[in-house]
């Protein structure tokens, strides 16, 4: 190779080796480009909402001892409790926890017990609206919330002991069955996707 040979692949890798041109067109990031069509595909589908999905699995069929296990605890829970607290417990746990197909099946089931629409609706807004709950609802909702909303600490003694003075130990033992039991239903509800109307 003669020295003008090499001057000249010298200047070529030198020019292939330069920054592209900075025009506004060349300035583009990976962000401003279009998506490939399945990274698009995976980003529309993150953004659903999950009402647009559907279940996830059929827990109910995949672990039937599980199922009939939390029915058998929901029967025992409730015993003894007033069939229309048990559907404001219910209603309530679900609201807080976002369970939509929970909602759908315990406002139904709360009508179905004579609950009037009106206290339905003011539900998510009881201590507002307490002239429409009696002291002993209040109770058992302030400690429904206070055992489903475990993050934000213990179940305060001024929630507690306001329960304990409305429930017999015995009730209020059942109570917090009830609560806790709807809370697990919630889950399963919710990590399942498990659609509302389908009950």
């Amino acid at each position: 190779m003669t020295t003008r040979t090499a001057q000249q692949a010298a200047q070529q890798t030198a020019q292939t080796a330069r920054p592209a041109p900075t025009t506004p067109a060349a300035r583009t990031t990976q962000a401003d480009r279009p998506a490939q069509p399945a990274q698009a595909a995976q980003t529309a589908q993150a953004a659903q909402p999950a009402h647009q999905h559907g279940p996830r699995l059929p827990w109910a069929k995949l672990a039937p001892e599980v199922y009939k296990a939390m029915i058998a605890l929901e029967v025992a829970a409730k015993k003894d409790l007033e069939p229309s607290l048990v559907e404001l417990v219910k209603v309530r746990a679900s609201q807080l926890n976002h369970c939509a197909f929970c909602l759908d099946m315990h406002v139904k089931d709360a009508r179905a017990a004579g609950e009037t629409e009106q206290r339905i609706y003011l539900l998510n807004a009881w201590e507002e609206a307490a002239d429409f709950y009696s002291p002993k609802e209040q109770a058992a909702l302030a400690l429904t919330e206070a055992i489903t909303l475990l993050t934000e600490g213990f179940v305060p003694d001024a929630v507690y002991d306001r329960a304990a003075a409305h429930f017999g130990q015995a009730e209020l033992a059942h109570l917090i069955a009830l609560i806790t039991t709807i809370n697990a239903w919630n889950r399963f509800g919710v990590s399942t996707r498990m659609a509302p109307g389908q009950a």
